[in-house]
């Protein structure tokens, strides 16, 4: 007898791997705001720690760990994709090699700091969710939705900065990037948050589905318990 799928989980899903992909791409830019220097990723990044929540409040640990693995999984095809399409012969009429690579082919550091700041954030977030909620009894969304963005945001953009840019940018600005990107992450969420509290309401209504993790794996190698 084959399982029934949620729609609106694998919504979930593929919005959060999409919101993911772009912002890897978009990341590339270091863009000036209010006279702070940040990354363009900023725009949509903080979309992947919304339904980070929404799922992890909704269906549980479990379910969001299946997601993050399948966003890494894609966000390493994208980036494999772009490094082979750059590496097969260009058609003379195709003048923009130098820019394709400019825009899609981030170093291998950058990458490499992207998926361990992703996989290492990601996890943390879901973490405290589902803790905060099992000990709060399901109560207080909006206090854990908070909680747990700070520090998966900031295990996010402290592991991302430190392993793409030491060395690179002086560690004074370096430090003052990383704080400007965690306050504006966290500002994102907040401002959002009514809107948030919103939808996971519907999509419990909808879902019939309100998990709280008792007794559950917290070992972010077991795919295979969801």
């Amino acid at each position: 007898m084959s399982k029934k799928v949620s729609i609106v989980y694998m919504i979930c899903g593929l919005v959060f791997t999409v919101c993911l992909i772009v912002a890897n791409i978009v990341s590339q830019k270091i863009v000036r705001i209010f006279g702070f220097d940040i990354t363009a990723g900023l725009l949509i990044f903080p979309i992947t720690y919304i339904i980070n929540d929404l799922v992890a409040e909704v269906w549980g640990y479990r379910k969001m760990r299946m997601i993050i693995w399948i966003g890494f999984l894609m966000n390493f095809f994208a980036v494999f994709i772009f490094r082979i399409s750059f590496w097969l012969p260009s058609s003379p009429h195709f003048i923009y090699q130098h820019a394709f690579a400019q825009i899609l082919l981030s170093s291998e550091r950058i990458a490499i700091a992207s998926f361990i700041a992703f996989l290492i954030g990601s996890f943390i977030n879901a973490y405290i969710m589902s803790k905060m909620k099992v000990h709060q009894h399901g109560r207080h969304f909006g206090i854990r939705a908070i909680v747990s963005t700070i520090f998966g945001e900031g295990a996010d953009s402290l592991v991302f900065f430190t392993i793409a840019f030491s060395g690179i940018i002086k560690h004074h600005h370096l430090i003052i990037m990383i704080f400007t990107q965690i306050i504006l992450k966290t500002a994102y969420e907040i401002i959002l948050l009514p809107v948030t509290i919103f939808i996971i309401k519907w999509i419990k209504k909808h879902e019939h589905a309100d998990v709280i993790d008792y007794g559950i794996s917290y070992n972010p190698f077991k795919v295979k318990d969801i």
